[in-house]
């Protein structure tokens, strides 16, 4: 069972509502995000483009313009090295894009997930030296290429690094030694010398901010605005699908990237929303990393993202239209390809009894390696454990792994860094390599053996903003709450509790019979319409324990005479439109 925990920070929630002009619960909300400071709170109402950093506020992104500016001058060929998931296929494109535009001699290259494996590799320096490249410029990685990066540099070549990783380090005697890479100039946030306010920007708005700083170094403020309009949505797509935290600058650039986004001109970004049908909707941060992120990184999973990043170079719109589909029907196999590894490895834990273990690793030899991180993120919310999944590669074996905020994935993994042949990450999530199957099972001794996580780790904790009675959650306030989007990471969605709310009635719907509508009321009496989106058998087991099988069966069949069954819940409410009219409906998200 789920652990509920209601928000108890203080504040002036009536002086701060009567500044900004919102209600009490909506500034006790505000300070549940950790907002306090008046600019803060202005900044998360009312900010706007106009007032986002510098980006020369980011270290050595000076240097990086004026020695990219001077390679453009000159007439160098730049080439663009990025990575193959939905952050990495938007830096290479803004990155192209934009010192294109400004006449500079660039190609791009992503690696190919199997092939190469993340970020630059030997075998990338050889090729840019055979192709008389002058300057590497990498992006979403290059942060810990120190052999490869040396080997550039041997040859004569520039290398600027712009990524957004951790910095890698050694460890003795707990004091760690940071080590970056031996580059022209390095531009990462998280690199010690770095003083910028806000750290958690990914390699996709970096790379926008280094366009910027070029616009502004060559003088050219005319085409750093038509810049800045035309790249916005894909540092606002990369944000999202990299699951940045949706506060300070990335706040602005998703809530007006995502707006922009309905208005681009780029065919193959046009053609990604066509084929989603969603070229009529108000487009949110769920479009963007549920719906469009996935069909790019279904290219860099099964086959290459080089087809995503050509769909967005592409200048023929109904040529996009086709490559759009290409990308959505694989996409569409890539779920399939999920929902069996999930199955199997829940197969495989429960036969063996693993499902106890602190630490979940499971070796799934034919699943598509590319896969395993979103297999592991699935395992991680049904077990609410940190979980590594491995499947077998050419060179031995591969995985990934997610992890729990008890977990610090990167530093668990880093006390048994003599087993992987590579490994890199953060704290909720990991990616590694291994010689061979012993390594991996003395990997899952390791971890288990040396694992301090405690029962309560295991309970997934339920955050609720405000205890609030159904009866609040008028057409007014839903509207109110809209202040608060975007909805994402670091800014979730606002949920609420109430106690005694009683089932009326209810009806099973949907195809595979996973959503709930049912009919509530109030302490009150007052009638409202309610949906839960969640795992319907365990809802019915919940209700016959606790009511028995008749009870629940009754809530089912209409009966007028059935007085209801009493739950507590963690809900939200939204506006419904149906037919031209609006109603509030309340969304159950928990219940007890």
């Amino acid at each position: 069972m789920e652990k509920w925990m209601v928000a108890a920070k203080k504040a002036d929630f009536n002086a701060i509502a009567q500044k900004y002009g919102i209600t009490p619960v909506l500034a006790r909300i505000m300070r549940n995000r950790n907002l306090t400071e008046d600019e803060e709170i202005r900044l998360f109402l009312k900010g706007t483009l106009a007032d986002r950093p510098s980006p020369f506020v980011l270290y050595g992104m000076e240097k990086a313009a004026e020695l990219l500016l001077l390679k453009i001058r000159e007439g160098k060929k730049i080439r663009v090295i990025g990575d193959y998931d939905v952050d990495g296929i938007c830096s290479t494109y803004i990155l192209c894009r934009g010192i294109q535009a400004l006449s500079g001699k660039a190609d791009r290259v992503i690696p190919h997930r199997i092939r190469d494996g993340y970020g630059l590799n030997i075998s990338l320096i050889e090729n840019a030296r055979e192709d008389e490249v002058d300057t590497i410029l990498t992006c979403d990685n290059g942060i810990a290429a120190f052999e490869e990066i040396s080997l550039a540099r041997d040859y004569g070549m520039t290398v600027i690094v712009t990524d957004h990783h951790e910095v890698p380090y050694t460890e003795e005697n707990g004091n760690k030694e940071y080590h970056l890479p031996p580059a022209d100039v390095v531009v990462d946030p998280k690199q010690s010398a770095d003083t910028s306010h806000f750290k958690g920007i990914c390699g996709a708005l970096i790379t926008y901010k280094l366009i910027e700083a070029l616009c502004e170094k060559s003088g050219e403020e005319e085409k750093k605005k038509s810049l800045q309009k035309e790249l916005l949505p894909f540092a606002a797509l990369a944000t999202v699908c990299d699951v940045m935290e949706l506060r300070d600058e990335n706040r602005i650039i998703v809530k007006y990237g995502m707006q922009q986004m309905k208005e681009t001109e780029n065919p193959g970004l046009l053609a990604l929303l066509q084929v989603n049908d969603l070229m009529d909707k108000e487009l949110s941060p769920y479009h963007a990393g549920f719906i469009l992120g996935p069909c790019l990184n279904a290219t860099g999973r099964l086959d290459s993202a080089d087809r995503a990043l050509r769909l967005f170079e592409e200048t023929d719109f109904k040529k996009a239209v086709t490559e759009a589909y290409d990308l959505k029907s694989l996409n569409d196999s890539r779920k399939q390809m999920t929902e069996d590894g999930v199955s199997e490895a829940v197969r495989m834990l429960e036969a063996e009894g693993r499902e106890q273990d602190p630490v979940l690793v499971v070796y799934l030899p034919d699943c598509h390696e590319s896969i395993a991180g979103i297999i592991a993120g699935r395992l991680k919310e049904k077990y609410h454990k940190p979980v590594l999944v491995a499947t077998r590669a050419e060179e031995g074996i591969k995985g990934s792994g997610r992890s729990i905020e008890a977990y610090s994935m990167y530093e668990e993994l880093s006390k048994c860094r003599e087993l992987f042949t590579k490994f890199g990450g953060h704290k909720m999530a990991a990616g590694f390599s291994l010689a061979g199957e012993g390594d991996l099972n003395e990997l899952r001794k390791r971890l288990n053996e040396n694992s301090t996580l405690t029962e309560e780790d295991f309970r997934e904790v339920v955050h609720i903003d405000v205890p609030m009675p159904l009866s609040y959650a008028d057409n007014h306030f839903v509207k109110e709450l809209s202040l608060l989007e975007p909805f994402g990471a670091g800014n979730p969605k606002p949920v609420f509790a109430q106690k005694n709310v009683r089932l009326l009635s209810g009806k099973i719907l949907g195809k595979n019979r996973n959503v709930g509508k049912f009919r509530i009321a109030d302490e009150s009496g007052s009638g409202y319409d309610m949906i839960y989106f969640g795992d319907m058998e365990k809802l019915d087991r919940f209700l016959s324990e606790t009511y028995g099988e008749h009870e629940k069966e009754a809530l089912y069949s209409g009966s007028r005479s059935f007085e209801g069954l009493t739950v507590s819940m963690v809900y939200y409410p939204e506006i419904n439109r149906y037919m031209g009219r609006e109603s509030i409906q309340i969304v159950m998200q928990y219940y007890c």
